[in-house]
């Protein structure tokens, strides 16, 4: 059975995926800085920790080691913030956080997992979340588009580093979802509208979406992908749709 770690665990897509991995019998630990949801999949171990420093990251590797008696086969962070302001309106205090939600905890945690993993002389999987801001730019999303930037140079270099580990290390990076962390940009019909119209296929994505492509890369059947940073975006930053002006 797969032992994973998934850090952000009561968030949209953290969640959905938790359940996803639950009922195809994978065992899990949930991390996340507040205290447990109501509800937990079936079987499914919760901490509570502070991923954005190193002492809080090495608190759930050890957690969920201790919970699976060795370091989990893999390790997702699907925690992570929205920040999107002018970058002459964002505070130091903001710009800081919005590193250490995102960045910091990406940092932190696989440092410690790698760490873990050499030390059990063990094979894993690394999974993390970057954005369509890193690829494409945004009006007023310079902090996070520095955050998630980061990220995919992380896993490209963490993917050289732990190769001969037979770790994989791999990201997907959304467009807008529906998770609770998007709903203020979806907050009424008009936004809903304009917001999925930036879209070619026309719609907003899903929770279910990543949790499906998350799936797909914890699993053997994507044994021979790694330092990959996939788009899960509509579209979004590959596709220039046609525009026809109107008569």
């Amino acid at each position: 059975m797969t032992k994973v770690l998934i850090v952000g665990g009561r968030g949209g897509v953290g969640s959905a995926l938790a359940c996803r991995l639950a009922a195809n019998g994978a065992h899990l630990v949930l991390v996340g800085r507040s205290g447990a949801p109501g509800m937990l999949p079936e079987g499914a171990i919760w901490v509570s920790a502070d991923a954005s420093t190193s002492s809080g990251a090495k608190q759930a590797i050890d957690a969920a080691t201790e919970q699976f008696g060795a370091p989990p086969d893999a390790l997702v962070n699907a925690a992570g913030s929205i920040l999107v302001a002018p970058i002459v309106r964002t505070s130091e205090t903001q710009y800081r956080d919005t590193l250490a939600a995102n960045l910091d905890t990406s940092f932190f945690l696989t440092q410690s997992y790698l760490s873990a993993l050499q030390k059990a002389k063990k094979s894993g999987n690394i999974l993390l979340f970057s954005s369509v801001a890193a690829r494409v730019g945004l009006a007023n999303h310079a902090a996070i588009a520095i955050a998630k930037a980061g990220i995919e140079a992380l896993v490209r270099s963490l993917a050289a580093d732990a190769s001969t580990q037979g770790v994989r290390v791999n990201a997907i990076a959304p467009g807008l979802l529906e998770t609770p962390l998007g709903q203020r940009f979806l907050s009424s019909d008009s936004m809903r509208e304009q917001m999925a119209a930036q879209y070619p296929l026309g719609r907003i994505g899903t929770a279910a979406d990543a949790a499906a492509l998350a799936e797909f890369l914890l699993s053997d059947a994507a044994h021979w992908i790694t330092g990959q940073v996939i788009g899960l975006d509509g579209g979004f930053t590959a596709v220039r749709p046609a525009v026809r002006k109107s008569a």
